[in-house]
């Protein structure tokens, strides 16, 4: 490490950091964006956004002292250069995995993550309290945020921004512009100019010249006039959106200037109420292959950095790419079939559907809110919308759900992907809640599909159908059965796999196969229950007549799940029976690969035979 990387093998914490000279710290960019390719692809994980904010990185903890002063990054995507930074270093080979580092910014794990993230557009609001609690506490602390220009689409981020405009509390928010092309003024002079802007000549100037010509409210709103144009003018149109939100704008600045990176944020560093720095960043930065792709770089699997190309898998198909087909399908037959996402085109399957359907399809940026309503106003309209969604992102538009959809009792159809475990995202991403915070709506048709087959079909029954459905299915590979023409299902039927005695295991979802394997080898009766709501009655009612113990197996949490649900039902009806409600126990699953949770949580063949069998025995 210290031969190849002498600088950065030296830098144990920003402290070190601050240490060396400012004429050493673009050998720090160049060894830690190296050392940044170098573990990303040994380990897997989030590659193109940390390439793109490595100077970025550097400087602010040059500039500002943290901990002491907080740093909060928006996502996380690109924290990987923060953790290197912050003492974690010879800990990157473990990230995502099970009992390694977080995938993103995460509280318990160090003192400079200051919040916890994973989903976006959170930073401003909460940089703004822990200012203004600074502020009151006359800390001398500063804050700074990071937020990624996708982010900042979002309507949490734009209420922070009005929210904080008028407390005029002393904070940095860092927009890192990456993708869109906002401005074109990005250059040495540009630069030049941000520094003179940020300084404190031109502070003192200004500040001063407005004390004057209080007194004088005509000639006091000429000159802001004259300097929000020639801010505009100068810099780019959005800084006068941004002062108008009460911010002092300074920007778009070189992202990748780590020498003009210091010299501003220095400056800013020492201004008072609310600022705003705009800087342009290439995702992918220094790293050819990423810099051509940033979305396939954005998260990778363990590669070599020597090839133009990332490893192709051979796997089946996932159930992500089984819902884009059926969209595409579905599409062909109707016009009025519109596909909606809220920023996950490539995660959710629908980049074909994209290409081919153009007019039917609709990404709103990294605004789940707006995707739901939305939806709402086109089902009003005669149209037949598909909301794909994470399960953990739904979370984000819950009033949504009920108020404009399911009160209204409008036909738009859910497809819910990563529900249940995902794995190496961690805490955050888990899709854990949406059976229990769903199935309590009135109005809502719920299913969960055992294989990608019955996953067609469910999508199908829902297009039929005139009310809010809900698919949800998990995030991996289909399992490579034959796909059927598509039939819709009677509502609320389960399937029968297989009869037995004494225990009847009722499967919701896609641990079929494991709840299989118990099954066969204790003489058990499965059933593939495929609704949650509504749930096949008369089926339960003959389970509980005709077995000892019932047992509900679901990839949600037990608390208000599908087990729940039936436990519930079994009550009102006076069929007080055994039931085993087996699914993800009250606490947040930690990252890990999706087979090590399972079987961490006996949610595999092993740990429901052991649960049943400890249980009923």
């Amino acid at each position: 490490m210290q031969k190849k990387y002498p600088l950065l093998s030296e830098i144990n914490s920003p402290e070190d950091l601050r240490l060396l000279s400012k004429e050493q710290l673009q050998t720090v960019v160049d060894e830690l964006r190296a050392y940044l390719l170098e573990s990303v692809s040994q380990s897997s994980g989030h590659l193109a956004s940390g390439l793109g904010v490595v100077e970025l990185t550097v400087a602010l903890h040059y500039v500002y002292q943290t901990p002491f002063d907080q740093l909060i990054w928006d996502v996380g995507h690109q924290a990987y250069p923060h953790k290197i930074l912050t003492g974690r270093r010879d800990q990157m080979h473990t990230i995502r995995q099970k009992d390694g580092i977080h995938s993103f910014p995460w509280r318990e794990e160090s003192p400079y993550d200051v919040l916890s993230v994973g989903h976006s557009s959170t930073s401003i609001s909460a940089g703004l309290g822990i200012a203004v609690a600074a502020e009151k506490e006359n800390a001398g602390r500063k804050t700074v945020c990071v937020i990624g220009d996708g982010a900042i689409t979002a309507g949490m981020a734009f209420e922070a921004l009005n929210h904080a405009g008028a407390l005029h509390t002393d904070m940095l928010v860092i927009l890192n512009d990456n993708e869109m092309s906002i401005s074109e003024n990005v250059g040495a002079l540009n630069n030049h100019l941000a520094r003179i802007f940020s300084g404190s000549l031109y502070t003192s100037v200004r500040d001063s010249s407005k004390k004057i010509l209080d007194k004088v409210p005509t000639i006091k709103n000429f000159m802001k006039k004259s300097e929000e144009h020639m801010k505009g003018v100068i810099f780019s149109p959005e800084s006068t959106l941004f002062e108008e939100l009460g911010f002092n704008y300074i920007g778009p600045i070189d992202g990748h200037n780590i020498e003009e990176l210091v010299k501003t944020l220095s400056n800013m560093r020492e201004l008072k109420g609310p600022q705003f720095l705009h800087i342009r960043t290439k995702k992918g930065k220094g790293y050819t292959p990423a810099e051509n792709d940033p979305i396939g770089y954005h998260g990778v699997p363990k590669f070599d950095p020597t090839s133009s190309e990332l490893p192709k898998s051979k796997a089946l198909p996932t159930y992500s790419n089984i819902f884009g087909d059926w969209l595409c399908e579905m599409a062909e037959q109707d016009p009025k079939l519109i596909g909606i996402t809220p920023a996950m085109r490539e995660g959710s399957g629908m980049v074909e559907f994209s290409k081919r359907f153009p007019e039917q399809y609709f990404d709103v940026a990294i605004a789940e809110q707006h995707a739901v309503t939305f939806g709402a106003g086109l089902a009003i309209a005669g149209y037949k919308p598909v909301v794909a969604i994470y399960s953990s992102f739904l979370q984000r538009a819950y009033d949504q759900l009920i108020h404009d959809v399911a009160i209204q009792n409008l036909p738009v159809i859910f497809a819910i992907d990563r529900a249940g475990i995902v794995g190496a995202d961690g805490q955050t991403h888990q899709g854990a809640f949406d059976l229990s915070f769903m199935r309590c709506i009135p109005n809502m048709t719920i299913m969960a599909p055992s294989d990608e087959n019955e996953m067609r079909q469910m999508l199908y029954t829902a297009y039929t159908m005139n009310t809010p459905t809900a698919i949800r299915y998990p995030r991996g590979n289909a399992k490579g059965v034959e796909l059927q023409p598509m039939q819709p299902l009677e509502l609320g039927k389960a399937n029968i796999i297989r009869e037995g005695k004494k225990v009847a295991i009722l499967n919701f979802g896609a641990l079929l196969d494991e709840a299989k394997i118990v099954a066969e080898k204790h003489d058990y009766t499965l059933v593939d229950m495929r609704f949650i709501k509504p749930l096949d009655e008369d089926l339960l009612q003959k389970m509980a007549d005709s077995h000892e113990v019932l047992v509900a197996l679901e990839e949600n949490a037990i608390q208000g799940g599908a087990g729940s649900f039936v436990n519930e039902y079994l009550q009102s009806i006076g069929k007080i029976k055994p039931l085993v409600m087996l699914g993800i126990p009250d606490f947040f699953v930690p990252q890990s690969t999706q087979a090590e949770a399972y079987a961490d949580l006996k949610l595999d063949a092993k740990g429901i035979e052991a649960k049943i069998q400890k249980l009923y025995s």
